[in-house]
């Protein structure tokens, strides 16, 4: 039996509110699932929620609606603990997975080699940090200092903004590739596939299972999704 919710609605609307705009449904504005007011800061997010709302068929299917559910959890979710959000995110860089290189075989310490050294070297640059690199899976520190700056930098996001960047560092696993996803180092597609060497590799030996597809697919769509959400937040 269906759990999902009936459509209710024949029209769905976009108007300015304060701080900027909300999505409507028969000229009632949307709640998200704490009652509050879904109202978001641009019109890029305005126009992916209510086409998200638009595109419904009889039944109301969340998973379909990626947009609205971002824009709940930075409402909801991230704007009440902002700064736990922040540090957590912070926290990846010391588990970056563009630190941790393999030891073997000299092929996949070459394929990690082109696609993570170049990233590593732009947040260097970009934000004046130095990476420690290592091989192997034990931890290793960064500097107190890279975690600073790039804190630092973290907490000047959005509250919008840090909700699609949450997805953009977990889902790859490395704060580098959410930070270049954020900046457009390179297109997301690329920045998604330098995420997946190692997988790539381990199914080139050992094949893959549908299961682990079905999960990579996914994962990869909510990537791509939180590239779009980000860039609407601008």
């Amino acid at each position: 039996m269906s759990t999902l919710r009936k459509r209710f609605w024949k029209s769905v609307d976009i108007v300015e509110v304060e701080g900027g705009f909300a999505v409507q449904l028969d000229g009632r504005g949307i709640k998200t699932p704490a009652k509050t007011a879904l109202n978001v800061p641009t019109r890029a997010i305005a126009d992916m929620v209510a086409a998200e709302w638009d595109a419904q068929g009889d039944k109301i299917d969340p998973e379909t609606m990626p947009a609205t559910r971002a824009a709940n959890a930075a409402l909801d979710k991230v704007q009440v603990q902002f700064d736990d959000v922040a540090s957590m995110l912070t926290d990846f860089g010391d588990t970056d997975l563009l630190c941790y290189r393999a030891d073997g075989p000299e092929g996949l310490i070459a394929r990690q080699a082109a696609a993570w050294d170049p990233l590593l070297a732009w947040s260097s640059s970009r934000f004046g940090v130095e990476w420690v690199v290592t091989s192997g899976v034990m931890p290793t520190a960064q500097n107190p200092e890279t975690r600073r700056k790039l804190a630092a930098h973290i907490a000047g996001f959005s509250a919008f903004q840090m909700t699609a960047f949450h997805d953009l560092v977990s889902l790859p696993g490395s704060l580098v590739i959410g930070l270049a996803a954020t900046e457009h180092v390179a297109p997301a597609q690329t920045l998604w596939e330098a995420s997946r060497i190692d997988e790539i590799w381990q199914i080139e030996q050992w094949g893959d299972d549908e299961e682990a597809q079905n999960l990579a697919k996914r994962r990869h769509q909510a990537f791509l999704n939180a590239v779009r959400f980000y860039d609407a937040c601008e």
